[in-house]
């Protein structure tokens, strides 16, 4: 049994979800908070990524399973940086590749069905940290570092703040006045460009190459083309896809699935439908005088799906989900039926004995039933408020 259920309600799944499950909401949640693309939600961030960190670890889930974050404390788990699981997450590495790299940017670029089809290149402008030109980086005039009265050096803020009568919690954040760093420069010695910063905000224009058969959420990489940070090597940009929702296909994995509306006569005597595909082109469905469709029956083209990602001359399968329109009531006069009823494969002959009772067959009335069921359901709220078992009048 699950001692509580915090992180896993963090992340939005069941404590029964799987592996996969909690990766893919870790991964939406964290394009969602991300730092660079809210500013204002860094402490939910903060939460997700160490959520996920726990839960994402085998042993450690177990042991927040039978204990919750208290058996977490105990066990002497590390609490590495939020930056850093998120950076593992999207292929930026661990700790020690922070130490040496500027800081990844995560962006999402919504693509539609035809793009990942025919393959296309979008521009996309970023917004960016890139060392200050004016000052090289170092935030104001050399020489007039001094300690940061704020922190006292330590690049950090510790405030205290109650979550309950007679208790108290400790949280500790970077300092904002020196951003983490414990030394700052006076107003007067600070660089007018950055304000300090060493990094400058700029639009950089990048060139997004999607390949024909490429998936939703799969990852574009830009090396080198992250925010820069003094002393350390620029990080990377992670375009990642997101697909748009189509009017006609749905894609599963490399096939396209669509349904198609056929008339009755169709059905049973053949058809030709033309569909428009993703590259522009019409291709011709046909069936068969005598290869009957039913309601439901699934077929396929081959070789008309999604090119297969890298090897785009070869695709996949277009699925075909029917539907049969049957003729509305009285279409045919009375009088003709018979003549239809000749051609079609003979009714089941039923004998009908003196005992039996022949009853008609009628529209159902969804409104009646609808009301009758929101009576029945009332009548039972009111037996359950009633209490005890209610007799019946004889």
């Amino acid at each position: 049994m699950v001692h509580e259920t915090a992180y896993y309600d963090l992340l939005g799944v069941s404590p029964k979800s799987s592996a996969d499950e909690l990766k893919k909401a870790y991964r939406k949640l964290a394009l969602k908070f991300h730092p660079d693309k809210n500013p204002d939600e860094g402490e939910k961030f903060k939460l997700i990524s160490q959520a996920y960190e726990v839960l994402s670890d085998p042993k450690k889930r177990d042991l927040y399973d039978q204990g919750g974050e208290q058996a977490i404390k105990e066990g002497g788990m590390g609490g590495g940086a939020p930056m850093d699981i998120f950076n593992m997450f999207f292929g930026g590495g661990g700790r020690m590749q922070r130490e040496r790299r500027g800081k990844n940017v995560v962006h999402q670029l919504s693509v539609s069905l035809e793009e990942m089809y025919n393959g296309t290149t979008r521009k996309l402008a970023l917004q960016k940290n890139v060392i200050c030109e004016k000052c090289d980086g170092y935030g104001g005039k050399k020489g007039t570092l001094e300690k940061c009265s704020t922190c006292k050096g330590r690049g950090v803020q510790i405030k205290v703040q109650q979550i309950g009568p007679g208790m108290i919690q400790q949280v500790q954040s970077m300092c904002g006045d020196c951003l983490g760093q414990g030394e700052s420069f006076s107003s007067n010695d600070r660089c007018k460009n950055c304000n300090g910063h060493k990094v400058e905000r700029k639009k950089k224009i990048i060139e997004v190459h999607i390949d024909k058969g490429m998936k939703d959420g799969q990852k574009i990489t830009f090396n080198g083309e992250g925010d820069q940070e003094p002393g350390l090597e620029p990080g990377d940009v992670y375009i990642v896809l997101d697909q748009k929702e189509h009017s006609v296909f749905q894609r599963q994995d490399d096939n396209l699935i669509m349904k198609m509306s056929i008339k009755l006569v169709e059905a049973l005597c053949g058809f030709k439908k033309t569909v428009q595909t993703l590259d522009n082109r019409t291709i011709v469905i046909t069936s068969q005088p005598g290869e009957v469709i039913k309601p439901d029956d699934v077929k396929c083209v081959q070789n008309e799906g999604m090119p297969i990602y890298r090897d785009p001359y070869d695709r996949g399968q277009l699925i075909i989900q029917f539907e049969v329109e049957f003729p509305e009531k009285d279409w045919l006069p009375e009088h003709l039926m018979y003549q239809l009823e000749r051609l079609l494969p003979p009714r089941e002959d039923v004998t009908i004995t003196d005992e039996m009772e022949e009853v008609d067959l009628c529209e159902v009335d969804v409104r009646k039933q609808q009301k009758n069921s929101n009576r029945e359901a009332y009548e039972e709220d009111e037996e359950g408020s009633r209490g005890g078992v209610q007799c019946q009048t004889q």
